[in-house]
């Protein structure tokens, strides 16, 4: 098995910089309503082949887009004049053992499913319109598939590339938790104006922390123009107020940055996302695998959701390498930050990379041959889970957006 290349980070780290940009887009922006369905669509799709024939077949079910509807929002309610249109595209084995797959029953079901876990503001029946359009995959594609199911040994079915870094530093953390705590379920319960289409931009100057929050409002909470604005003052204070417990720089925060309330123009939506009007969405264009943007960091442009969790390296090759730099941080304290670099072959073990390249920034360079071997047996123990990643992305322990 070949061993990765190591060597130092030699540049200073992002967060000595004079200037670092990180940004999430939240469970309700149309881009990360994509990836999640898409993902969803890989995950129902393999339980469903693994329940009926003991194993997962070929699938890639990762291009899809939403179509923003059009809508009519107005304090106290107003109303979806069209519905949003979701396109789930992909190939996918439709039929195996001469029985049929549902697929387009897994997709439409699955979709209205996952809006009514995820949305208190959207009627799946009647917000939404979906469109299935998977077919069968490629011959060749399948054939690599198939065959890698009777050696047990997976074949990448891509030649692509994973990157992943550790740690995340302040402004990533504070950006992606904030995120979090303003769509968990209790804080909705608690303050359900605020809808699900959030996005937090972290702009890190110095010693200052500056973050523009977009937050789409739900029209029926809110009866007026002066309580919207009232509702808005107060969700700046308590983003503040959260952020300024996960860090020691000074905080600013400003929401819904377009507003012209002289004009009667605010974030004000019926469903709380800007995709029932204002908005369309696509796989891949969101957060990438760890839930940032971070183009401050090595980022790749792969489209990780709804590729097959099994021999789809665009998929696995990105997750592994930020669980390769994790677990490198955490278990090696000399190591102060990791960037892991994952390239396959197609039709070649997915646990035999073509190339792999992992730089660790030390606080004394001289430390690196001590640690080599070390890094080198975390990196191919991790290799050697790649076989089994995919139940813990069946079983939702790992997320990807």
């Amino acid at each position: 098995m070949t061993n990765p290349k190591i060597s130092l980070l030699t540049s200073p780290p992002v967060w000595e910089h004079p200037f670092e940009i990180v940004e999430r887009k939240g469970i309700g922006h149309p881009d990360t309503i994509c990836d999640a369905l898409a993902e969803q669509l890989s995950t129902l799709l393999c339980k469903e082949y693994k329940e009926k024939f003991g194993l997962v077949l070929h699938h890639n079910v990762d291009k899809g887009l939403l179509f923003a509807g059009k809508s009519e929002p107005r304090f106290k309610g107003g109303r979806i004049i069209e519905p949003m249109e979701i396109f789930l595209v992909g190939r996918a084995t439709t039929s195996f053992k001469e029985t049929e797959i549902p697929v387009q029953e897994l997709a439409i079901e699955g979709t209205r499913a996952w809006f009514k876990r995820h949305f208190h503001a959207i009627d799946p029946y009647k917000h939404l319109k979906i469109h299935c359009l998977i077919r069968p995959g490629s011959s060749d594609l399948t054939e690599l598939y198939l065959r890698q199911a009777k050696t047990g040994i997976p074949l990448a079915n891509d030649t692509s590339c994973g990157v992943g870094y550790a740690p995340m530093d302040e402004l990533e953390q504070v950006v992606y938790h904030l995120e979090k705590f303003l769509n968990d379920r209790t804080f909705k319960e608690s303050h359900p104006a605020y809808g699900q289409d959030i996005k937090i931009m972290g702009v890190r100057s110095d010693s200052s922390m500056d973050l523009t929050v977009a937050c789409a409002f739900v029209d029926r909470f809110v009866s007026s123009l002066s309580e919207y604005l009232e509702q808005k003052k107060r969700l700046a204070e308590m983003i503040k107020k959260q952020a300024e417990g996960l860090t020691k720089l000074s905080v600013q925060v400003k929401v819904n940055a377009a507003d012209e309330p002289e004009a009667q123009s605010v974030y004000l939506t019926v469903t709380g996302t800007s995709g029932e009007a204002g908005d369309d969405g696509e796989v891949g264009r969101g957060n990438r695998v760890n839930g940032l943007i971070t183009p401050f960091r090595p980022m790749n442009m792969e489209a990780a959701a709804g590729k097959n969790p099994i021999t789809h390296v665009g998929k696995i090759y990105n997750i592994m390498a930020m669980a390769m730099a994790r677990r490198i941080v955490k278990e090696l304290p000399e190591v102060q930050e990791v960037y892991c670099y994952l390239v396959s072959q197609i039709g070649q073990p997915i646990d035999q990379p073509k190339g792999s390249w992992i730089r660790l920034r030390l606080p004394d360079n001289s430390l690196l041959q001590d640690l080599e071997a070390k890094v080198k047996d975390i990196y191919h123990e991790e290799l050697s889970r790649l076989k089994e990643l995919w139940h813990l992305l069946l079983e939702g322990k790992i997320t990807i957006y």
